[in-house]
């Protein structure tokens, strides 16, 4: 896709699963089951979906999906189904600069790897990472709720990266923007990518799949669900009045939509977009 200066290609890292109770919170699951239906254990199928963005002398990463670094009994537990670095369509070297939403294991387990001698290396050493510095902190020394998804693989290696801390809205570039909001945990950030008056989102896991739209619909993961209550809430009035674009991260098959209003005007995805 060409979007202003930007080519925009998307690339689904993996497939894995998460309990879809977690997932939908206090939504009932005879209501959030219509939506996606789980399997046997409970869980429903989630992707990976980032953005590779092009334009001149820089190429963008946004997120790195969960990486290959996993054992046997994560792998049975996840589902994890990773897409081998070679078949993304992109390579590690071309990658100028890696925006981190956060640090949650299947946003940033990308960022480092396993040699052949078993020793932990940058994934994109020569690119800048993007991340919140109050992300960073969090991961660095997580809450008990949170310490299961911020592994230090994927953050103590970040400290011998080229990393640059922002604090709140940040522009990376003119036409790209990263916001912080703080409801599913301290320091995410969203994206805001921009082609004159049109306007396309990555928000990460403030909406992670089209499913997660309405505003009620938030997940259990959530660190304070009043916070991304009113984020979601804000979020959403401002896409929908600028009939912007929304990239879904996780959604196992509806890569990005426009926002549309049901018979009773609440939010649902309108038109669905591929890229």
């Amino acid at each position: 896709m060409k979007f202003g200066k930007f080519d925009i290609t998307v690339h689904n890292h993996g497939m894995f699963r998460l309990d879809g109770g977690a997932m939908f919170g206090s939504v009932p699951k005879n209501l959030w089951s219509q939506k996606q239906e789980p399997d046997q254990e409970n869980c429903i199928r989630l992707a990976t979906r980032c953005l590779i963005l092009r334009t001149k002398g820089r190429c963008f990463l946004l997120d790195t999906g969960f990486g290959d670094k996993w054992n046997d009994k994560a792998r049975q537990v996840f589902d994890i189904q990773p897409v081998a670095q070679v078949d993304l369509g992109y390579s590690t070297t071309e990658v100028t600069d890696v925006i981190l939403t956060h640090l949650h294991f299947d946003h940033a387990g990308g960022v480092s790897y396993y040699d052949d001698e078993g020793v932990l290396r940058l994934r994109f050493p020569q690119a800048t990472h993007h991340l919140q510095k109050a992300n960073f902190a969090t991961a660095l020394e997580p809450n008990l709720k949170e310490k299961a998804s911020y592994l230090q693989e994927n953050v103590k290696i970040l400290e011998g990266a080229k990393l640059n801390l922002v604090d709140g809205s940040f522009s990376i570039d003119d036409d790209l923007i990263v916001h912080r909001v703080d409801g599913h945990t301290v320091g995410q950030q969203f994206v805001e990518i921009k082609n004159g008056e049109q306007k396309m989102y990555y928000p990460a896991d403030l909406i992670p799949t089209s499913s997660h739209i309405p505003v009620a619909y938030h997940m259990g993961y959530d660190i304070c669900a009043a916070t991304i209550l009113k984020e979601k809430k804000d979020f959403l009035d401002k896409v929908f009045e600028e009939k912007a674009l929304i990239v879904f991260e996780h959604d196992p098959l509806i890569e990005a939509g426009y926002l549309a209003k049901d018979e009773r005007g609440n939010y649902c995805l309108g038109q669905a977009v591929s890229f």
